[in-house]
Parts: C-alpha cells; sequence; structure tokens
C-alpha cells in the first residue's frame, strides 16, 4: 500500500488531482485509515491511475474518463480513442492551413513592399 504523497510520486499525479478523482468517484483510494483520514493506494489503483493520466493526456474530459471508468469493460474505449484521434488529425489540419494563410499573407505584403 502507498500512502497519498508516494502515490503521487509513482503516477505522477498530484495530492490534488487524487484527491478530486476520489471525490468524484474516479479513483478511490484502496483504503481510508478511519483514526487519521490517512489514504492509501494499490497496485491495483496504480494501474487505474496510469490510464486515467494517458487519458488526460489525450485530451479526455473528466466525464468522458469517468464514462471510460464507469465501463469496467473498456469496451467503447476504442471508439472513444478514435474519436479523439479524428479530432485531433482535424485540428492539426485546419492549424496548417492557418499557417499556410499566414505565409500567404506575409508573403503577399513583401510583394507590395518591393
Amino acid at each position: 500500500m502507498y500512502k497519498i504523497s508516494e502515490f503521487s510520486e509513482l503516477t505522477g499525479l498530484s495530492k490534488e488531482t487524487l484527491r478530486y478523482y476520489a471525490e468524484i468517484g474516479l479513483l478511490e483510494p484502496a483504503y481510508i485509515d478511519p483514526t487519521n483520514n490517512y489514504r492509501y493506494y494499490d497496485d491495483g489503483s496504480y494501474f487505474l491511475a496510469v490510464l486515467l493520466s494517458k487519458l488526460r493526456n489525450f485530451g479526455l474530459t473528466i466525464q468522458e474518463m469517468q464514462g471510460v471508468m464507469n465501463d469496467e469493460s473498456f469496451f467503447n474505449l476504442k471508439t472513444l480513442l478514435l474519436q479523439k484521434r479524428q479530432n485531433i488529425v482535424k485540428q492539426i489540419k485546419e492549424l496548417q492551413q492557418k499557417l499556410s494563410d499566414i505565409d500567404e499573407f506575409i508573403e503577399s505584403g513583401r510583394e507590395d513592399i518591393e
């Protein structure tokens, strides 16, 4: 079992994030000591924490992450990640178009100067 500070270092999730995730039922400690309210996490919690960290980095919202965690089979996870991937590809194309527009605008300004 890991204290919250140890678990935080191990997973890269801040203690505040771990407390918040517990508050909303996303990642609850394996055990809370009733005498001092210390939170303890186990190896199973580690797997879930790493998964949540990855999902957050992939841009999933808290609500989407809750949906993934509630679907214990992770049946819909692949579909959700493919949708996120499509959104990212779309954003990249839009940003590339903006870069092209900026470059064109700069070049048109240079032609006017020369």
